[in-house]
């Protein structure tokens, strides 16, 4: 088996899914991050499917992502002036959150507001467009033991049920078997398995995913019986409306356009002398120089004894790095995950 840790797998998925998505077939246009998904769920990697031009109109709106209040309220402005509160189906949450939202809109240039007297009126400067046409969810696991196998299962016949994805994968680092062993594991059959080789430069489809009913209500798995024979007790669940996934949806693909993949930077420390980018066949990984390998997020700290801050004289020039080696990563990085959105 691989001894690729989980982080640095994770990058080279998001690389690859960047590069050459879907595993087989006709390319279409995506963008890739990772680390998105619900409060009860998170999914290690997220592939959104976009309509080209819808994806132009939506740059329209800005590099920041629109939160749920923001959402309800572009998507809902009226063509011609109206009071708010006339204009924007009912919330269920109090009408003062949607006042705020309607200025935070207004200052970042993304609707008309204007008073009447006492009452703010609003007015769209574009409609909202429809830029997303699927999204993807890839679990991530290069080591599939049987104990990490079982949990995965778990995961998987979870995020099946709740149907929030179009459809859900499994990436897996190839072991060189004749028959992987993510085949032999009891993975739910909805569930697609890929498997990538060392450089993550090339994949093969083990199994093909199903497309996962996404009109139809969600089941929500809170509880389950642990097994055994003397487990008798049951499960719990909840079911989940259509709207709330519509929206859930739309919400994590403008958190996947803001962040991309690339913001593990955000988390680490660039600033660190010993902090640089190696080249990992395509893909560009966080690499520490004092401890001599690919750190995570965890590890890449302040706290994290082998942390030098870069030398003041490093910050202060200019050519060929304005800023430091650090300002320098964040800029490459940026740079990078900025090609992938129109505008």
């Amino acid at each position: 088996m691989t001894d690729q840790p989980e982080f640095v797998f994770e990058l080279r998925t998001c690389g690859w899914a960047e590069r050459a998505w879907p595993p087989d077939g006709e390319p279409r246009p995506a963008i890739v991050s990772r680390q998105l998904g619900t409060r009860d769920r998170r999914w290690d990697t997220v592939v959104v499917e976009v309509d080209p031009e819808a994806f132009a109109e939506r740059s329209k709106f800005g590099t920041r992502r629109l939160d749920s209040d923001l959402l309800h309220v572009v998507r809902h402005a009226p063509a011609e002036w109206a009071w708010y509160r006339d204009a924007l189906p009912n919330p269920d949450y109090p009408w003062r959150y949607v006042r705020e939202a309607v200025h935070r809109a207004a200052d970042r240039g993304i609707l008309e507001r204007r008073r009447d007297g006492n009452r703010i009126e609003i007015r769209r400067k574009w409609a909202y467009p429809g830029w997303v046409r699927r999204i993807v969810a890839v679990e991530n696991k290069p080591d599939l033991d049987a104990s990490a196998a079982r949990v995965l299962a778990d995961q998987l016949e979870r995020d099946v049920a709740l149907g929030l994805a179009d459809e859900v994968w499994l990436a897996t680092a190839a072991t060189g078997q004749r028959v992987e062993p993510a085949l032999l594991e009891d993975l739910p059959p909805e569930a697609g398995i890929v498997v990538l080789d060392h450089d993550a430069d090339e994949a093969d489809v083990l199994w093909h995913p199903r497309s996962l009913a996404l009109d139809d209500p969600g089941t929500r798995i809170r509880e389950r019986p642990s097994g055994g024979s003397r487990d008798r007790s049951a499960a719990r669940f909840e079911y989940v409306e259509r709207e709330w996934k519509r929206e859930k949806r739309l919400e994590i693909a403008e958190r996947a356009y803001e962040r991309g993949w690339r913001s593990y930077a955000d988390t680490m420390r660039p600033d660190c002398r010993h902090f640089r980018l190696r080249r990992d066949g395509r893909t560009l990984l966080p690499w520490c120089g004092a401890h001599g390998r690919c750190q995570t997020s965890t590890e890449c700290s302040g706290s994290c004894s082998a942390f030098e801050p870069e030398p003041p004289a490093w910050r202060s020039g200019d050519w060929p790095i304005e800023g430091g080696p650090g300002k320098g990563v964040r800029l490459l990085l940026e740079r990078r995950r900025s090609r992938r959105r129109p505008g």
